[in-house]
């Protein structure tokens, strides 16, 4: 069930260099972490504003820059002892702030109800792995339609204009994604 997300140490190992060198350079987690939603917001303009087609690029590119972010900030924490439980509500609130704003660039695209159903449901498989690790279960990630997936996703509408058919797969991926993470803790905390 883990989709992309299977791919986290693959990438994680290629932003190795970068890691090292914004240890050297004392950089906070916590910048890493706006960092993300600003190239989120970037990529939400660029599919908002640019016509589909030309709009891929930019929106890959910076929302391949938001994944590497969110990757890093927790990484660099880690490595540089900065681990704070503060810095865990931020990284989530950024997390999910930046999953919120990516969608927000379909507002020009599709229609309101249809673009807020679909940040709803975007949202909802990380509340079920965080409320399950608040009842003492393992973090779960990944999924069918999982942050990785939603982002590869945003790329193809930006790509190919089908705004409405990819928040339709977004939100109906995302259900099913919460659903099968909710089962999995279901049984795990039995």
């Amino acid at each position: 069930m883990n989709g992309l997300y299977a791919l986290k140490p693959w990438y994680a190992n290629r932003l190795a260099g970068v890691r090292a060198r914004l240890v050297r350079r004392e950089v906070s987690p916590d910048t890493l972490t706006a960092a993300g939603v600003a190239a989120a917001a970037g990529g939400a303009a660029a599919l908002a504003w640019l016509p589909a087609g030309p709009a891929a690029l930019p929106v890959a590119v910076l929302l391949a820059a938001r994944l590497a972010f969110a990757n890093l900030d927790g990484a660099l924490a880690r490595d540089t002892g900065r681990t704070t439980r503060r810095g865990a509500v931020l990284n989530e609130l950024g997390d999910r702030a930046a999953d919120l704003v990516v969608l927000a660039g379909f507002l020009t695209l599709a229609p309101l109800w249809l673009v807020a159903v679909a940040a709803l449901a975007a949202t909802l498989p990380s509340w079920v792995s965080l409320a399950g690790a608040a009842g003492g279960a393992p973090r779960h990630n990944g999924g069918p339609v999982g942050k990785t997936e939603r982002c590869l996703l945003v790329v193809v509408a930006a790509a190919s204009g089908w705004a409405v058919p990819v928040l339709i797969v977004i939100a109906a991926g995302s259900l099913l994604t919460a659903a099968l993470r909710l089962a999995r803790l279901w049984r795990e905390l039995a």
